[in-house]
């Protein structure tokens, strides 16, 4: 590899003479220029990123911190465990562990630069367990919390953007063609779509741009799901019917986190129909602001709501990207109905959710795992300050 030779020639320019000579002392443990050699061509070998000399020099010093604690405490890594491990990671690349060591060798790396990183990541995750393991355990009412906030906006995201047109029966057909002619010249541009929404759109998001801004994925209509997660970052989909309005939806963004996700299986929502047109806004403005839940439709407007529970998918479409955008007690009244005479006041109540199969333990795993990597990195940190680490110029 030309990228490894030069990686190798980097760190043997630092040794102007004998490659076992210490490059860097740690509390009186030395670090070899070839010790140093060997991690970067082995950290090239993984496609590790970044200056690989430096980041074997770095990673090699917390290691002799590592060793240290590790000895003191009775916690070094035993032969047994080192050989699982090895096993465990050569499994990664489909490999026994021979055929890895033979791998390695053919790039120029010791099997003992192998069984050293392996070690020493045993013993570090020896000292971590037994340091912080117990304060690290995770209650179900942490879990319970993580799980809500992943329903919310912890779990799979999706941003995205739309730009809305209503229809007549007098203007679909010339809506139709104008919606379709401006998904053709958009696709790609996130500038372009944006300015189209301000210009074009009757959604509330018009003034952002379109921008729906980042949703849960589990919470957006399935059919649109179904379109937009194919598409590229700034692909807008073909003309989508809302009813009484259509639109296209343009994709800005796309995240996975390592957390489960709980699948939203149905939604509750309120509904108010306010007559009389363009006034009825200010009766809208006013019933939001005297509601803080759902269940205040009851005190403040008595048989004038309904309050309706549907899965995800049965819910209809304008409905269902309107109440995408919202989080629970928050109120859209964008949409209309009879022919824009009556204004359709609503109202997120809740969602409810449904975890797969072991999915609190995956939380319970996930959450302790980025409790103990936490604490891990604040103790290293502290060993890091309080050493004596004498660099050779």
């Amino acid at each position: 590899m030309a990228t490894l030779a030069v990686c190798l020639s980097a760190g043997s320019a630092l040794a102007q003479q004998s490659p076992f000579s210490a490059a860097v002392t740690i509390n009186g443990r030395a670090v070899t220029y070839y010790e140093i050699d060997q991690r970067a061509a082995f950290l090239e070998l993984l496609n590790a990123p970044g200056n690989l000399p430096e980041r074997a020099r770095e990673t090699l010093i917390d290691e002799r911190l590592q060793a240290e604690v590790g000895e003191r405490l009775g916690l070094a890594a035993e032969e047994e465990q080192i050989e699982a491990g090895m096993e465990e990671f050569a499994a990664r690349a489909n490999m026994d562990v021979e055929t890895f060591l033979g791998a390695l060798q053919t790039e120029g790396i010791a099997a003992e630069t192998f069984r050293d990183f392996v070690a020493a990541g045993v013993t570090w995750r020896n000292v971590v367990r037994q340091r912080f393991g117990p304060q690290s355990q995770v209650s179900e009412e942490e879990i319970d919390r993580a799980l809500t906030l992943a329903s919310s906006d912890e779990g799979a995201q999706i941003n995205f953007a739309e730009l809305v047109i209503p229809i007549t029966p007098d203007t679909a057909e010339d809506v139709r063609a104008r919606i379709t002619q401006l998904a053709e010249t958009l696709d790609g541009s996130i500038g372009g779509f944006s300015a189209a929404a301000r210009d074009n759109s009757a959604a509330g998001t018009a003034l952002q741009g379109g921008s729906v801004g980042w949703r849960p994925l589990s919470s957006i209509p399935p059919q649109l799901r179904a379109i937009l997660l194919p598409m590229p970052i700034g692909g807008v989909t073909e003309p989508v019917p809302l009813g009484n309005a259509i639109a296209i939806f343009q994709l800005r963004g796309l995240e996975e986190r390592d957390f489960v996700t709980p699948q939203v299986t149905a939604v509750e929502y309120a509904e108010v129909l306010i007559p009389g047109g363009a006034a009825a806004m200010a009766e809208a403005v006013a019933l939001r602001d005297s509601l803080d839940v759902c269940d205040d439709l009851y005190g403040v407007r008595p048989g004038g709501f309904s309050i309706t529970t549907l899965p995800v998918a049965d819910i209809p479409g304008d409905i269902s990207i309107e109440l995408a955008r919202l989080d629970a007690n928050e109120v859209s009244m964008s949409l209309t109905r009879a022919g824009g005479t009556e204004l359709l006041f609503l109202m997120l109540c809740g969602r409810s959710v449904e975890l797969p199969e072991g999915g609190r333990e995956q939380v319970r795993n996930a959450l302790f795992q980025a409790r103990m990597e936490s604490y891990a990195s604040g103790y290293l940190a502290e060993l890091r300050a309080d050493a004596i680490i004498d660099e050779t110029p």
